[in-house]
């Protein structure tokens, strides 16, 4: 197998005419309610455990 085969094989993904079809097919907008607190929990968890992560990685490159 090429490497070409192997890297779709692993990802799943067609060369780049199926990547312009995933394009065409992203929806334009999102029906999220911002002021609702649920959605701010989540985004302050999200936010959480992205920092965590990028201060891992910064003190494993120290």
């Amino acid at each position: 197998m090429s490497e070409k085969q192997m890297s779709t094989a692993i990802t799943g993904s067609k060369p780049s005419a199926g990547q312009d079809e995933k394009k065409t097919n992203i929806p334009e907008d999102f029906d999220i309610d911002m002021d609702n607190p649920q959605t701010e929990k989540a985004a302050v968890a999200i936010q959480s455990q992205f920092r965590k992560f990028q201060k891992k990685k910064q003190d494993v490159k120290s």
